[in-house]
């Protein structure tokens, strides 16, 4: 694996394809095991390729290369985590109650206004036990994450990461219900 990064210092454009080629979907799959998003998964993993053929005379693995990848793709994914922080407010629950109000549906579609609304309670309730705990006690009870953390006993980091584990799948889910809706119309 060392030679492939030797080949890449040389700007051999064949052995940084084969690299990519045999590494790139297991890299996204891990980089999506902590962002539960798959498209910023490939940009993360593309950004880790981009930085390696930039900046391979710089690069010294001291172990081995693959285990540098799932490194810096770890890396680059706590650091996204940390960018878009989880905020303080109800802002993901309202967005998804807010996507109902919008245009989507005409104004004679309360009932279906409605609906949506319910499968969001539906969709919290289906939520992994901890991740569920945490959303109700930050959204129903307004606890703030350092008093969930020492509820649950777990870190403050954890408890942002799983509400916005929480507000990926309660967003998909609402998507897919209002595809489901106006395919209905």
């Amino acid at each position: 694996m060392n030679l492939i990064l030797e080949e890449i210092r040389n700007q051999n454009q064949k052995a940084f394809k084969t690299l990519f080629n045999n590494h790139f979907e297991e890299l996204v799959v891990y980089a999506n095991g902590y962002l539960f998003q798959m498209d910023s998964s490939k940009d993360i993993v593309q950004e880790v390729y981009i930085y390696i053929w930039e900046n391979a005379n710089k690069i010294e693995i001291k172990t081995n290369f693959k285990g540098y990848l799932y490194s810096m793709v770890r890396n680059r994914c706590f650091n996204y985590l940390k960018s878009i922080k989880v905020t303080d407010d109800l802002a993901f629950l309202e967005f998804n109650i807010n996507i109902i109000n919008e245009d989507v549906f005409d104004s004679t579609l309360e009932e279906d206004k409605e609906k949506v609304y319910h499968q969001i309670l539906k969709i919290i309730d289906s939520l992994p036990d901890k991740m569920r705990k945490i959303v109700q006690l930050k959204f129903l009870h307004n606890y703030k994450y350092s008093e969930i953390a020492k509820e649950l006993d777990i870190s403050i980091n954890t408890v942002k990461t799983q509400l916005k584990r929480a507000k990926f799948k309660i967003i998909q889910m609402v998507t897919i219900i209002l595809i489901l809706l106006q395919i209905r119309q």
